[in-house]
């Protein structure tokens, strides 16, 4: 089996606040070129920090008009952090992926049709926006796969009251890593914060910092290349589709006895194709597939999520995949997917 060891240099995570150290086994910084695919697609478009900056008005809580953590706030809280942890890295700029676009206005332009309106007469924002921020110094080789250590976040507007007044928000923020063959990421439950609830852009990066500090780089790389020891067979796998199908249509009581997936029923349709199709993760000549090649069918077909969905999908399909493995194992926790 394709697997390769960890390397295990010093390397220190040393965010500012507070000081904890992680260490980050990492390997030589190499230039590679890989296909940039988006982390996710969706219906999303790619858009640069300087235009959510430039060009992009900031929503506001309209009982008391106070404004909101705007969107380019929130990546350069992060991009602060990361520049403060990994000082002595290269650090990529941030990818921004956007949808739900809001049009307005101006009040000079009210009464205008909607065909004649000049440039500076328009008004957006984009009602949700995720990113990541590569660290590409930081690699390691899994299978065959060089992942780079990433981080980023999730700003979902349809999830705060705009219609109130101004209250705590709510952020996603992670630390994972970047199958830098795929463009997948790989989040575990230890590197995200679905709902980081803040009150001010202090508390946020407070918040942001104590994430990176907390993140255990080594134990998460770890469990990843344990997948890789652990295997399911053509007729496993084809029991874990039909099971992965039915599991959305069982009667709530039998569901709440059974772990959680998030992935939709066309998730699934995308992960069988895949199980053929995927010249990158595909089965062997035998029908078997690896449980890393699993998890990365998963991440994959999770890149058609909404943005507001992602994260906790990316996190739920590590979280699966390490409960397959530890069925194998003789856990029953998760055996009902493949009996």
């Amino acid at each position: 089996m394709d697997t390769q060891v960890i390397h295990k240099p010093n390397l220190s995570l040393v965010p500012v606040t507070p000081v904890i150290h992680k260490e980050v086994s990492s390997i030589p910084l190499v230039t590679k070129k890989y296909k940039q695919n988006p982390f996710i697609e969706a219906n999303t478009k790619s858009v640069s920090l300087s235009h959510l900056q430039k060009d992009c008005i900031i929503p506001v809580f309209s009982k008391d008009n106070e404004r909101t953590i705007s969107h380019q706030e929130f990546i350069e809280v992060v991009q602060d952090s990361v520049g403060k942890s990994f000082s002595h890295h290269s650090i990529d700029v941030p990818e921004v992926r956007i949808s739900h676009q809001i049009k307005g206005r101006t009040p000079s332009a009210i009464h205008k049709s909607a065909k004649d309106l000049l440039d500076h007469e328009k008004t957006i924002y984009y009602e949700r926006m995720a990113f990541i921020i590569r660290v590409p110094s930081i690699t390691e080789t899994i299978n065959g796969n060089e992942l780079a250590l990433t981080i980023g976040g999730v700003r979902a507007y349809n999830k705060e009251n705009l219609y109130s007044k101004k209250s705590v928000e709510k952020f996603q923020v992670f630390i994972g890593y970047q199958n830098l063959v795929c463009c997948n990421l790989c989040i575990s439950t230890d590197g995200m914060q679905s709902e980081m609830r803040v009150g001010s852009v202090n508390e946020l990066a407070v918040k942001v910092q104590e994430l990176i500090a907390n993140y255990d780089a080594e134990k998460h790389l770890k469990e990843m290349l344990a997948l890789t020891d652990y295997s399911l067979t053509e007729k496993q796998f084809a029991q874990l589709i039909g099971r992965s199908r039915l599991y959305n249509y069982l009667p709530k009581n039998e569901k709440m006895q059974i772990p959680q997936l998030l992935l939709n029923d066309g998730q699934v349709s995308t992960i069988a194709k895949d199980y053929y199709q995927d010249e990158r993760f595909c089965k062997n000549e035998d029908g078997n597939i690896n449980l890393w090649n699993v998890y990365n069918l998963f991440t994959s077909a999770n890149k058609s999520s909404y943005i507001d969905t992602f994260s906790d999908r990316n996190v739920n399909a590590f979280e699966f995949t390490n409960g397959l493995k530890n069925t194998l194992n003789g856990d029953s926790s998760y055996s009902w997917f493949l009996s």
